[in-house]
């Protein structure tokens, strides 16, 4: 028994090694470190994978190849580079590579973020652009932002007034991550799912086991993905695959059902998602698994990642004072301390719009960009990319490359003063939403909703560290993973700077 399965492995490895000879041979590829058999270079790898390939652009170049397992990557670490990719040869580039999870998630690139580009991308993108992030929409779906940032305000204000709370500390994450949830499932799902106590009902909690769930799923390396040939011995990670999935399908499907009923009685169709979905399903013919796919691509694109950028945001208030007093003076100036922001006050508050940009300048919240699969043979900086292959942009390192920018390393908003930067994808040296085909549909809502809820944040209250912490000894370093979460949760103490009537939420029951 031992010896066919020595055979077996030996085989694989004769094929492996001669593969890579081949394609050595054949192919120009971008210099990076030496790759071991069947493992490529996880044996190298560090666990903020970002900080570890701007380092690795240092000693290869401004482009590098990577391989995980047997698969090739190559990632770009210059905007001229980046321009290439993204926009230069986008289209033989479009293409997404699927993992075992990410293909059961997205229903095998069914959705909109990891479907390859085709007729059904160019359809599903067509429909986000026109009709689901249209600015018509985005406008009509701003009062449940400017109500969920409100009751977000409303609730960390009740805590940090309680007597036993006052000049103490509070961890800032779990405040902006029950936002996110909140919003962006009334946005997708058009349900609260949380009643005026505070108390989060049946369905809520199902689906906050469903994405505690995917987390989970997401978080675990499995060799089954870098080593195919052997996945038939991981039956407990297919079986746990495929439970997460018929679970939030089965949560999904009722969710849609209850939106059929309701337009069924009342004929009236609402500004969220799901209900524009089934709306213009016959329109756009949308198959069921693409209007899962995409509802479940506004979940995960739209919760982590604002939660993520507004506690880097609040986290660099913390850390310069005189960014922080300084959007205040602006607020105060421009709305004054009788009346809360909205959403119409941003075009009037330049700094903030500042402070914003440089914050996903320096904390992009998906610093490697989802890469981009080659759909033929295509050469990227004078070297060969062979089909099949990925590529990433590390707008992290670009961002932060000191011959782009001046000190780099420091927050400092006044550089967009200095310089008007797009950061909706022409300029290559500021990528937080990508740029050309795959570039984030939903960018200017994004953009809204960080800029709405920092602007609230800093207007209503003035953030300090915890006691005997020091602004520079706070832990800004990133927790490993696809999106970039602080290592160590960010922690203010929290002073109300309006009266007191002015932190009540701006409850908006329907849109």
């Amino acid at each position: 028994m031992a010896f066919p399965l020595l055979l077996l492995i030996t085989s694989f490895l004769t094929l492996f090694i001669a593969y890579k000879l081949f394609q050595r041979l054949r192919f120009k590829l971008p210099p990076g470190p030496r790759p071991l058999p069947i493992v490529g270079n996880l044996y190298d790898l560090k666990p903020v994978l970002v900080r570890c390939f701007t380092e690795w652009s240092q000693t290869y170049g401004p482009i590098f190849s990577v391989y995980f397992g047997s698969h090739l990557s190559v990632v770009v670490n210059s905007p001229e580079l980046a321009k290439e990719v993204l926009k230069d040869k986008d289209q033989l580039l479009a293409n997404r590579n699927r993992t075992r999870q990410i293909a059961k998630f997205s229903k095998n690139g069914m959705d909109l973020i990891w479907s390859d580009y085709g007729p059904h991308y160019v359809k599903v993108r067509k429909l986000c652009t026109l009709e689901l992030f249209s600015m018509k929409r985005i406008d009509a779906l701003r009062p449940i932002r400017e109500d969920e940032v409100t009751a977000m305000v409303e609730s960390i204000f009740k805590d940090c007034v309680k007597t036993e709370n006052v000049g103490k500390p509070l961890v800032l994450r779990e405040y902006l991550g029950m936002m996110a949830f909140l919003h962006i499932t009334r946005l997708s799902f058009g349900k609260r799912f949380m009643n005026s106590d505070g108390i989060i009902d049946e369905q809520g909690e199902e689906l906050k086991g469903i994405l505690n769930g995917a987390i989970k799923l997401g978080s675990k390396k499995s060799f089954a993905e870098f080593l195919p040939w052997l996945r038939f011995l991981f039956k407990a990670e297919n079986d746990a695959l495929a439970e997460h999935d018929y679970r939030a399908d089965t949560f999904t499907k009722k969710i849609m059902q209850e939106h059929t009923l309701a337009r069924k009685k009342t004929g009236n169709t609402k500004a969220h998602f799901v209900d524009a979905l089934l709306t213009l399903q016959k329109e756009y013919d949308l198959s069921e698994d693409t209007i899962i796919g995409l509802l479940w691509d506004m979940i995960s694109a739209g919760m982590d990642t604002t939660t993520i950028t507004v506690e880097w945001a609040l986290a660099e208030m913390v850390r310069n004072p005189r960014v922080q007093q300084k959007i205040q003076d602006e607020l105060d100036r421009v709305i004054g301390t009788d009346r809360v922001m909205t959403e119409a006050d941003i075009p009037n508050l330049p700094y903030l719009q500042c402070v914003v940009k440089e914050c996903f300048r320096m904390h992009p919240p998906t610093p490697l960009m989802l890469p981009h699969k080659g759909n033929t043979n295509v050469k990227i900086g004078g070297y060969d990319i062979p089909k099949g292959a990925t590529v990433s942009v590390n707008a992290w390192a670009i961002a932060r490359d000191p011959k782009l920018w001046k000190d780099p390393l420091a927050f400092r908003p006044e550089r967009f003063q200095e310089e008007d930067i797009d950061m909706k994808g022409t300029d290559y040296r500021l990528l937080p939403f990508g740029s050309g085909r795959r570039i984030c549909p939903g960018a200017q809502l994004a953009i809204n909703l960080v800029s709405s809820m920092l602007g609230h944040m800093v207007h209503h209250f003035t953030l300090t560290p915890p006691p005997g912490i020091k602004p520079e000894d706070m832990d800004m370093m990133e927790q490993p993973g696809t999106v970039t979460y602080m290592r160590t949760p960010v922690q203010a103490v929290l002073t109300p700077r309006l009266s007191g009537d002015l932190f009540k939420r701006v409850a908006v029951e329907s849109v």
